[in-house]
């Protein structure tokens, strides 16, 4: 047995059950795919593939309940791999941060730039994508750290730990009627509306207001960051509705805000790590300057006694003191403090 064999019965399963596909993903071919699963599969004495022909066609009963195994193992000997290496360089490395756009241009920055100034030899990698995309990296091995409003609380196989809390704005340029007067969602259904899409930053909270309203917005345009939705709210194709870190007065000159977490409520932006996932010293040094409160001891007590060995989900007591204490993000500066 060896990884080579795990890895391709991974692989397979990940590409839905094509080897041309899980040959691309291992670097390899598909005749050596299809040779490491029967070897394995000949050493443990069990088909874990059914098959039609030399097509795989799904996992068989025992293949279904060994692939969480196999998981673990590969994960395990990443972790390995990990921690020999953090013994040999302390301070060396890389650091793979998953993102959505709005926490990479508006929330990332200081913790960033605070983290470069300390570990100035560990490269770090930005990465950005969808909520659920970013689950996936961390699924992956991808990313180390994953930050997103959305769906990485979704995932049993992720740990995501509250870091901040923020609210929607509401945008338009100077002079718009919506700026005058109490802002209301009757009032907001009334105009075009230019905003995030569908699982991106709260919206899932937009969505959930105007039903429970009885409304029906009048989506103008939805696109997956800030810097576009105020762009075309600049050119007059609609009311905006970003994350309030999202509007700064001092650049956003064309533009004017007001807070809108009276109609939408309170979102709370998570970072997420992967359960089980053995994290080198400047991955919590990291964690602790972008969200000050999930110190090392907090996100270790969170993980269950330990990165390496977390199996229990997040605590109650813990997750509820670490939202005692995460603050309100008022802007992009007060994201992370």
């Amino acid at each position: 047995m060896n990884f080579q064999q795990l890895r391709s019965v991974r692989e397979a399963v990940r590409c839905g059950f094509n080897l041309t596909e899980a040959a691309h993903a291992l670097h390899t071919s598909q005749p050596g795919v299809s040779r490491q699963i029967r070897e394995l599969e000949d050493e443990l004495g069990i088909a874990l593939f059914a098959r039609a022909g030399k097509r795989l066609t799904g996992l068989t009963a025992p293949g279904d309940h060994l692939l969480p195994i196999i998981e673990r193992v590969l994960l395990e000997s990443r972790n390995l791999r990990q921690a020999g290496q953090e013994f040999l360089a302390q301070e060396n490395g890389l650091l793979s941060i998953a993102a959505t756009h709005s926490q990479a241009r508006y929330a990332l920055p200081i913790a960033v730039q605070e983290f470069r100034t300390r570990f100035p030899h560990v490269q770090l990698h930005l990465r950005q994508g969808s909520p659920k995309q970013i689950a996936q990296m961390l699924l992956d091995g991808e990313a180390d750290v994953g930050i997103a409003t959305e769906a990485l609380g979704d995932y049993p196989q992720l740990v995501a730990l509250p870091c901040f809390r923020w609210t929607h704005s509401v945008i338009a340029p100077p002079g718009h009627p919506l700026l005058d007067g109490p802002l209301t969602i009757e009032r907001l259904a009334g105009y075009p509306l230019v905003t995030y899409d569908s699982g991106f930053t709260g919206r899932t909270r937009i969505d959930q207001a105007f039903a429970e309203a009885g409304l029906q917005p009048d989506l103008a345009i939805t696109a997956m960051d800030a810097d576009v939705i105020k762009t075309y709210v600049e050119l007059g194709m609609g009311v905006g509705i970003v994350a309030g870190i999202a509007f700064e007065a001092e650049r956003d000159t064309r533009l004017r805000a007001v807070d809108a977490g009276q109609l939408f409520g309170i979102n709370l932006t998570k970072l997420a790590v992967r359960r089980g996932a053995y994290l080198r010293a400047y991955v919590y040094a990291f964690i602790e300057a972008f969200a000050p409160t999930l110190t090392r001891p907090a996100v270790e007590e969170a993980l269950g006694g330990g990165a390496a060995e977390a199996s229990d989900p997040l605590p109650d007591s813990a997750l509820a003191q670490l939202l005692a204490h995460a603050p309100n993000a008022g802007g992009a500066s007060a994201a992370r403090h």
